[in-house]
């Protein structure tokens, strides 16, 4: 019932930006954590930020000063504002989010993934 879908990547070139959504949808009671994760070819799949109910925020160090997450709670949505991308930043983003759903269970969700590719 409960799902996540990203959107907003895309095709830019070093030094541009883009902004990744990311909306729950279903019978959702609330949503505690949210965050965001990539995986690049070849490479395991790491953590790039992530954000509390209450707004608390935590960074990959590699994008420290550049990404921003945020979250629009009445909407159910968590946004990254990517910003001075660098080619090392091309992966498949995707979204995680812990949510209690109408029968009160708290199971951790997965968007399909949402693909960024920085050129140089």
């Amino acid at each position: 019932q409960v799902q996540l879908v990203e959107s907003g990547g895309g095709l830019v070139q070093a030094g541009g930006s883009l902004r990744l959504s990311c909306a729950a949808s279903g019978i959702i009671f609330s949503i505690n954590a949210m965050g965001w994760y990539r995986q690049a070819p070849g490479k395991q799949r790491e953590l790039v930020a992530t954000i509390t109910s209450g707004g608390t925020t935590n960074y990959a160090d590699s994008v420290k000063g550049r990404f921003t997450i945020s979250r629009d709670n009445a909407k159910n949505t968590v946004y990254l504002q990517m910003n001075s991308l660098k080619p090392e930043d091309t992966a498949v983003y995707y979204c995680n989010a812990e949510i209690v759903d109408y029968r009160l269970t708290l199971l951790g969700y997965w968007g399909q993934g949402t693909q960024v590719t920085v050129s140089s």
